[in-house]
């Protein structure tokens, strides 16, 4: 998993449980990007997918080519987008 400066930013300013949570659920889904997960849609109008977690939301990009799962922005549900 590779995050970017903001991402990584936005993680330090939540309480400590959901740190835990959210990079456990990046976590899940870089070990099998492709499997059916809950709360993951692929994003419409650019490139990657939007996990939801609560009322957080991480967009991220797949980068096959590395095998890679890069983590770009994290934010509330009405200001990510």
């Amino acid at each position: 998993m590779v995050t970017t400066k903001s991402f990584a930013k936005a993680l330090c300013r939540l309480p400590v449980n959901w740190q835990k949570r959210i990079v456990e659920k990046i976590k899940e889904i870089a070990a099998d990007p492709y499997a059916r997960h809950n709360n993951v849609t692929k994003l419409q109008g650019r490139d990657g997918y939007r996990l939801r977690i609560g009322d957080w939301r991480v967009i991220y990009e797949l980068h096959d080519d590395r095998l890679e799962l890069w983590a770009l922005e994290m934010g509330p549900r009405g200001g990510i987008y």
